[in-house]
C-alpha cells in the first residue's frame, strides 16, 4: 500500500495519456498528426516551459464533450488512487477550452460527473481549482471569472483560482483585478512563481495577489530573505520534481533542491504536475525523490503530512485529521 498523500498541483490536461487521446480524437472524429501512441510519446521531450506547453493545447482538441472531460478526471482518479491520494485538489484551464468553442459548462460538468463519485469510488476527495493563463490579458480573466459564477463554491465544485501557463514576461501583478475580485468571492487563491520566473514573482504572487500556495517555488532558493520569510509564514510550496527535470528547470532529479529546502524549514510538498507528459504521477514522484535524493522515510512522511497540512480543508477538520492519522500510522517496507 502506499503512503497517503494529498496532490495539490496537477492540471487535470496534462493528465491526457496517449491511449486516452487517441481514444478521444476517434470519438470526436479528429486526426491527430500521430501515426501512433508510439510516435506521440517520442513527442514529449521537451527543452522549456514553452515546448511543453505548444503540445499541450495541441492536444487539447480532443477534448470537447462532457463525456470527454469526465473520462479525462475518472482516468486520473484512477491512476492517483492507485498511488496513494486521498485528496486532489485539481486544477483545469477554462480559458484553453473557451477557445476552442467548448464552453466552460461543457467543462465543468464534465469533470463534476467525475469528482462527484471519486470518493465513493476511488477514496479520494476532491476540489477543483480554476487557472488563469497569465500569457492571456488581465480582461480575459475576469471575464473567465464572471463566466465561471454559476460553477462557484458554496453552490458549485470550483473552491479557487489559480495562475499558470507561460510564465517569463507575466508578472503576477498583471492579475491583481481579478485576485482581487475572487477574494471578494470568498475564492482560496494559488499562482505558478518561481518556476522559471525570478524569486521576485513569488513575492509579488504573496504580496499583490494574496495567495496562500505557492505552486513550483523552486527559484525562492535563490533569495535568503524570500526563504526566510516563507519559513517564517509557512507558505506552502507545492513542488513538482519530475516536471522539473523534464522542463529543464533542474538538469537530473539527483540536483533537486528539495532536501536543502526541507533543511530550511520550508513546507514542501511533492506533487505530479502534469504527469502524463513528465513520466510520472504523484506516487512516482515520491518513490523518484527517494531514489535519487536518498530521502529518508521520515523525510517522506513529513511529505506527506505537508500535503495535507497545506491542503485546503478547513471546511473539513475532521476529514484532515483522518488522512493525517494515516499519515502517522503508515509503515514504510524494506
Amino acid at each position: 500500500m502506499p503512503l497517503p498523500k494529498a496532490e495539490l498541483h496537477l492540471h487535470i490536461e496534462g493528465t491526457l495519456e496517449p491511449e486516452l487521446a487517441f481514444a478521444l480524437a476517434a470519438r470526436n472524429g479528429i486526426t491527430l498528426p500521430y501515426a501512433d501512441t508510439d510516435e506521440l510519446r517520442k513527442a514529449y521531450e521537451f527543452t522549456d516551459l514553452q515546448s511543453f506547453l505548444n503540445l499541450y493545447y495541441g492536444l487539447m482538441a480532443v477534448l470537447r464533450t462532457e463525456d470527454d472531460f469526465a473520462d479525462l478526471a475518472d482516468a486520473y482518479l484512477a491512476r492517483a488512487a492507485a498511488q496513494g491520494v486521498r485528496h486532489a485538489e485539481i486544477f483545469f484551464d477554462p480559458q484553453a477550452h473557451l477557445a476552442r468553442g467548448v464552453g466552460i459548462g461543457t467543462v465543468v460538468e464534465g469533470l463534476g460527473w467525475a469528482l462527484d463519485r471519486s470518493e465513493a469510488e476511488h477514496g479520494i476527495s476532491t476540489q477543483l481549482i480554476m487557472c488563469f493563463l497569465r500569457d492571456e490579458s488581465a480582461g480575459s480573466a475576469l471575464e473567465t471569472l464572471e463566466a465561471a459564477k454559476p460553477y462557484l463554491a458554496p453552490g458549485g465544485p470550483i473552491v479557487g483560482v489559480g495562475l499558470d501557463s507561460a510564465e517569463v514576461g507575466h508578472p503576477p501583478a498583471k492579475f491583481r483585478e481579478v485576485y482581487e475580485a475572487a477574494a471578494a468571492l470568498g475564492l482560496r487563491r494559488v499562482a505558478h512563481a518561481g518556476e522559471e520566473g525570478p524569486p521576485a514573482y513569488v513575492t509579488e504572487a504573496l504580496d499583490v495577489l494574496g495567495v496562500e500556495r505557492i505552486d513550483h517555488g523552486l527559484r525562492c532558493m535563490e533569495d535568503p530573505e524570500l526563504v526566510a520569510r516563507l519559513v517564517r509564514e509557512q507558505v506552502p510550496l507545492t513542488l513538482c520534481p519530475l516536471s522539473n527535470v523534464r522542463l529543464r528547470a533542474v538538469d537530473v532529479l539527483a540536483d533537486h533542491p528539495l532536501p536543502a529546502m526541507l533543511d530550511a524549514g520550508l513546507l514542501c510538498t511533492v506533487n505530479s504536475d502534469d504527469p502524463a507528459y513528465f513520466g510520472g504521477y504523484a506516487g512516482d514522484n515520491f518513490d523518484a525523490v527517494r531514489t535519487a535524493l536518498g530521502l529518508s522515510p521520515e523525510r517522506l512522511r513529513a511529505l506527506a503530512r505537508n500535503s495535507f497540512t497545506a491542503s485546503f480543508l478547513e471546511h473539513d477538520e475532521e476529514r484532515r485529521a483522518r488522512y493525517l492519522a494515516e499519515v502517522e500510522a503508515y509503515e514504510f517496507g524494506a
